[in-house]
């Protein structure tokens, strides 16, 4: 399973109230590295944009004019996130649009849920970090995550920087990545290297106790997002009562 981070922007808040969806943006995230491959499509919505929903995402109804209706597009977005696992900040909100987009499309179009599992970051954020601000803004600030171009809402620039915020809730990389390619293109004895075996043995430094508390701080925040498959907390019976380490023991 692929997950995809989605995005949307509307005309309103209230899709019980006749709002419409007019931008949806879609970023594929695999093996926990995003891929070049992503979904981003303005939509015409047949009716006017608010002008509070204008002031948060700058999308005008001239630019929409000439733009697909979702019933134009429905199958390919369908296609495009079939069977991954969505990422969504206030899931509810998006979620409730599209099921409405779809609700108006026909009832053998089912709901988003359907086709899709769903994970709300806001939820997570939450439970993380319970009576503190948890705004997509806030979570940039809170795990350092550069969103200095987010001077409006938009669909696929919000999909991009929540790929990042997850990234960085869930304890992955998000700066520095590997092209599996290249790690296919040499041979493995392009680096391998001789070791001397007279050479002074490896010095070992051993961290210090604000070092070890930061470190199961922070795998004790990967347990909880992962409910419970951080597979470096694997209880095992060392006789201290301590945790079991995949590291050699100090």
């Amino acid at each position: 399973m692929k997950q995809i981070i989605l995005d949307t922007e509307t005309t309103g808040l209230e899709p019980a109230q006749g709002h419409r969806i007019i931008e949806i943006g879609c970023v594929e995230l695999k093996n926990r590295r995003k891929t070049e491959n992503y979904y981003h499509q303005y939509l015409n919505p047949e009716r006017d944009i608010e002008d509070g929903a204008f002031e948060v995402h700058g999308i005008s109804n001239e630019l929409l004019a000439g733009k697909p209706l979702f019933r134009d597009i429905a199958q390919d977005f369908i296609n495009f996130v079939r069977g991954n696992e969505l990422i969504i900040h206030n899931a509810p909100f998006d979620v409730g649009f599209i099921n409405a987009e779809l609700q108006m499309l026909g009832s053998e179009w089912g709901r988003l849920e359907d086709y899709c599992r769903i994970t709300d970051t806001l939820v997570m954020a939450r439970e993380l970090h319970p009576g503190q601000k948890n705004s997509l803004d806030a979570l940039c600030r809170r795990y350092a995550v550069d969103n200095s171009q987010r001077d409006r809402h938009g669909a696929l620039l919000d999909a991009l920087i929540l790929l990042d915020v997850y990234l960085a809730m869930t304890g992955g990389q998000t700066a520095l990545s590997f092209d599996e390619s290249s790690q296919t293109d040499y041979p493995a004895e392009r680096w391998a290297i001789q070791i001397d075996p007279d050479r002074p043995g490896l010095r070992i430094i051993e961290p210090t106790p604000e070092e070890r508390k930061a470190h199961e701080v922070r795998l004790e925040t990967i347990e909880k997002v992962s409910k419970g498959k951080c597979i470096w907390l694997r209880k095992e019976d060392t006789g201290a009562g301590n945790r079991g380490r995949t590291g050699p023991k100090g």
